[in-house]
């Protein structure tokens, strides 16, 4: 402020008063401590700056000779809050100086006389060791408390006139309402106003604290919660009061207990099973929403099958009870109980409740209405003491999935909208998870139905081995994997045992596996060894990725084993699938050392084959990782096979009994996160007694030989029913090594529930069955072994090839 300025200050007077001194230009030169405190602005942000900047609203020219007054004007001083005031402009001198008054507004200091001078040289004094100490700390509480988003403030004067409130306070101002709402809000009783709090407290000087007040209507809902307190300066003279007001403690529940409803709505259908979403949602309405709830389900539902368009009538949907939940924990005797169909009631009001698509409100004597005259039928579908009930259709594409009855009994208030809100929103989620689930459903029956007609029979039994397999599919979000298992049959009494693994779930990854199952069987139908089995079903599964739209979805992990019980040896290649289990005779287990390849579909890279000698009685078990996955902890879960494994030795239980035992120790084995597969084979041998070598020179006289060999072998073994047939065998399958492949020529005999005869050459040629005509001399010989066996092939070795045929045992 300018020496000139200064001279024009008004006198101390005025420092009482919310006043500022404006020039021509209607800049301010000169202002009170009350405005500066009432402005929230320091010196350097009011001298010199236009009034409508500083009062933050347009000040009007004042008319001359007359006093310009503008009623309650809203102050935006720049500060967290608002300022409501009486604002009075004076006409100035002649050099266009005017006095702008803010009536109300500020505490004015006490000029009547009643204060020594003493005193004020004291306060003065206390006020001079303490510069900007306890009055800015006041000053900067105000603010803070005027800037609090969830908290109402106002500010009255003694005469009980608000003069600033904020705008926490002004936005729980009704639409439409005066200047003077806060004043006529009665309190939750109806008995007392604001106005009333607002003179008791300034009359007694004792505070009023937790009172609720409404803005509506009687009986409406409290929306604030009111604190007041008288205003007194240091020493003790009144200036006013002031109010504080919250959210009451009965709203704040009812919120958090929505916002906890909606939470919770999202677990809703997670489990993908509808009895499960059905008892979620009734834990949740209750005490969420009432005292008691249900929620029940029509036939087609329950059974699976999405329901018809439309209500199909009560009759045609027959409604059951899946869910029920009570306050108290215990559902009422008297009502429908959980499981039992739901009694029929008019016509008329199942349309209008299920017709409407909405929440329908009503209260008892509706209910009574709508139920009839029939006492049963009301004790079963109303409860004791309901006043108040809501029920929503559970509709969701035009079908209707469901109906959902809430009670209120014990909870005096009725329902509001807020709570058909609620219940209208948790039943379209609800609905929708239904759907979802009935959806998923659907394809994961498909999928499983499809994927079980493609698994071979869970028990098989040969001369190599009998076989037990047990598939547990996925649970939860997951639809059915493609895991499979098999046991193939094989020339020479050996068997296959194939496990395998394909990425991902649903119907897509089950016809991925159903083409691979098929191709293993057809190459190991051509007698390959694993490794090159595998090279084959790698070539397959990356034509079917180039065929795909999404090639990384395509791949899968194979382990293909073949165990002969003549040598007793198991040879098997992995192609990124775990390695095989073996419990031994002897009780000893261990995993058996394979060295996995790449999963199938990487390609350009070869396959080892591992050997392992396995006695008779040993237990090969061939697994998918969902079986050993603890946790995504593959080393625990196998180390807990191996142990259970052991643990079986010498129990003499069955394969299906063991394998069920295995199944049951999983740690989730009720709900697998993945698809979990399990093949148990027992081992068996061939006797040196059941078989018989020879090996013949290349020299026609060597057939003779040959023939007389194997009946001499024959007879001893009692088959003097197959000499015949097997001396024609084995007559044509030498000779033609002989006059074709070279030698040395080898013969094998083996004896078990069927014969077979082996001819072995060092040749690579195929041997192939062909139609002779009248005139050929020779092409016969394959057909005639094809009329005599029950079936035949071929299969080659690191060194020729070796043809092959089986017969028939007799059964004695």
């Amino acid at each position: 402020m300018s020496p000139s300025e200064r001279d024009r200050a008004p006198s101390s007077g005025l420092e009482g008063l919310a006043a500022l001194l404006l020039d021509a230009r209607g800049h301010v030169t000169w202002w009170s401590r009350a405005a500066e405190e009432l402005l929230g602005r320091t010196a350097r942000d009011i001298g010199g700056r236009p009034a409508h900047e500083v009062l933050g609203t347009p000040v009007p020219e004042p008319s001359p000779g007359s006093v310009t007054t503008v009623h309650r004007v809203r102050l935006r001083p720049g500060t967290d809050g608002y300022a409501d005031a009486d604002l009075a402009l004076l006409p100035g001198a002649a050099d266009g100086v005017r006095l702008l008054v803010l009536r109300g507004t500020a505490p004015a200091r006490d000029r009547a006389g009643d204060r020594d001078e003493g005193r004020d040289e004291a306060r003065d004094r206390g006020e001079a060791r303490d510069p900007g100490g306890r009055d800015a700390q006041d000053r900067a509480l105000a603010r803070s408390l005027f800037g609090q988003p969830r908290l109402g403030v106002a500010e009255f004067d003694p005469e009980l006139r608000m003069t600033r409130s904020n705008a926490a306070l002004d936005a729980l101002r009704p639409a439409g309402a005066g200047a003077d709402w806060l004043y006529d809000l009665t309190d939750a009783d109806g008995d007392r106003t604001v106005r009333d709090i607002l003179r008791q407290v300034a009359s007694t000087g004792t505070p009023v604290v937790g009172a609720d007040f409404r803005t509506g209507a009687a009986g409406s809902e409290p929306v604030l919660s009111l604190a007041c307190f008288r205003v007194d300066d240091a020493d003790g003279v009144r200036r006013g009061v002031a109010v504080v007001t919250t959210e009451p403690a009965a709203r704040l529940r009812a919120q958090h207990r929505l916002t906890d409803a909606y939470r919770r709505a999202f677990e809703i259908g997670e489990s993908l099973d509808v009895v499960r979403a059905a008892r979620d949602l009734a834990d949740l309405l209750v005490p969420a929403l009432g005292d008691l709830a249900c929620v029940d389900f029509p036939d087609d539902v329950l059974q699976g099958r999405d329901p018809g368009l439309g209500y199909q009538g009560h009759e045609a949907s027959n409604p059951r009870r899946v869910a029920v939940r009570s306050a108290d924990g215990v559902w009422p005797a008297a009502l429908v109980q959980q499981g039992e169909p739901v009694p029929a009631v008019s016509a008329a009001a199942v349309d209008a409740a299920v017709t409407v698509g909405g929440v329908m409100k009503v209260d008892a004597e509706a209910a009574l209405a709508m139920l009839g005259d029939d006492p049963l039928l009301i004790a079963r579908m109303m409860p004791e003491g309901m006043h108040s009930a809501l029920g929503c259709p559970l509709y969701h594409r035009s079908r209707l999935f469901g109906y959902v009855l809430v009670w209120r009994t014990r909870n005096p208030e009725p329902f509001g909208d807020a709570d058909v809100r609620l219940l209208q929103d948790l039943c379209d989620r609800t609905a929708m998870a239904l759907d979802n689930a009935h959806r998923y459903t659907r394809e994961h029956r498909t999928a499983l139905v499809l994927q079980r007609s493609l698994l071979p029979p869970a028990v098989t039994e040969s001369q190599a081995a009998e076989t037990s397999g047990i598939y547990l599919p996925a649970s939860g979000t997951l639809s059915v994997g493609g895991d499979w298992f098999d046991a193939l049959p094989l020339s020479s009494m050996r068997i296959g045992l194939v496990v395998g693994d394909v990425i991902g779930h649903g119907l897509q990854a089950t016809a991925t596996m159903a083409r691979l199952r098929t191709a293993v069987q057809t190459l190991a139908d051509l007698e390959l060894p694993p490794d090159e089995l595998l090279i084959h079903l790698d070539d397959l599964v990356q034509r079917m990725q180039a065929e795909s739209e999404q090639p990384d979805a395509v791949g899968a992990s194979c382990l293909f084993a073949v165990y002969d019980p003549v040598t007793r040896v198991c040879r098997m290649a992995s192609a990124g699938h775990p390695a095989p289990a073996v419990l031994l005779p002897d009780g000893s287990a261990d995993f058996v050392p394979v060295v996995p390849g790449p999963p199938l579909g990487v390609g350009d890279n070869p396959f080892e084959i591992s050997e392992v000698t396995l006695e008779p009685g040993s237990v090969l078990a061939l697994y998918t990782d969902g079986l050993v996955d603890y946790d995504h902890d593959i080393t625990r879960g196998g180390e807990e096979l191996l142990r259970n494994l052991r643990r079986l030795h010498g129990s003499d239980r069955s394969l299906e009994a063991m394998g069920a035992d295995l199944m049951a120790r999983h740690p989730h084995q009720e709900r697998p996160a993945d698809d979990v597969t399990l093949l148990l084979a027992r081992t068996r041998a061939v006797s040196d007694e059941d078989t018989a070598h020879w090996e013949y020179p290349v020299d026609p006289a060597a057939v003779h030989d040959a023939r007389h060999d194997v009946n001499a072998r024959l007879a001893a073994w009692g088959l003097d029913e197959l000499m015949f047939s097997t001396e024609l065998i084995v007559s044509e399958l030498v000779t033609n090594a002989i006059r074709y492949a070279g030698g040395p020529v080898g013969l094998r005999l083996i004896r078990g529930r069927s014969l077979v005869c082996e001819v072995s050459d060092p040749s690579n040629t195929q041997p192939r069955l062909r139609r002779a005509l009248i005139t050929d001399e020779g092409g016969r010989g394959l057909f005639l072994i094809a009329q005599l066996a029950s079936r035949w092939g071929c299969r080659y070795g690191e060194r020729g090839k070796t043809i092959w045929a089986e017969q028939q045992v007799p059964p004695h």
